[in-house]
């Protein structure tokens, strides 16, 4: 299976942004992080803040992953500091999950952070998500914190 990374074009770019603030908003009501009423507005925030430049943004990397000529999801990559890298985002469209996409451009973005020198790659995965969780210990990212809470 050939997966292949390519840089968002600008089309792209807008369809995602309006796409993952979304997604991020349902992530944090999910986890009991922000209220829904305030949680379309917070994602804007935390977008707008994370990438003031838009697609453009310095030492930012926003991918379309692609199998054949066929859009299978996204995934964003920054380097953050000291050779770091951390993505941000890997969104495998519904259409297309469970086929081994994520897998293969999780091992696309490590060979595009290698050749670009970061040594490292962190990410953030919400503790619901036990699909996403499953994958990558099984790529080799291991737990470096855990966030605990009890509603009462």
């Amino acid at each position: 299976m050939t997966v292949r990374l390519e840089e968002m074009s600008a089309n792209e770019f807008q369809q995602y942004l309006s796409f993952a603030i979304k997604n991020f908003a349902d992530e944090q009501i999910k986890s009991g992080n922000w209220e829904p009423h305030e949680a379309i507005s917070n994602a804007k925030k935390e977008y707008e803040k994370l990438l003031p430049e838009g697609q453009n943004t310095e030492n930012h990397n926003l991918f379309t992953i692609r199998y054949g000529d066929k859009e299978v999801g996204v995934i964003w990559i920054a380097e953050r500091t000291d050779a770091k890298g951390f993505i941000y985002d890997i969104n495998i469209w519904e259409e297309s999950q469970c086929k081994g996409y994520g897998k293969k451009a999780m091992q696309e973005i490590e060979i595009f952070a290698k050749e670009n020198g970061m040594n490292s790659i962190g990410l953030h995965v919400f503790g619901h998500n036990k699909v996403a969780r499953y994958l990558y210990e099984k790529l080799g990212y291991r737990e470096t914190n855990i966030k605990m809470e009890k509603t009462l």
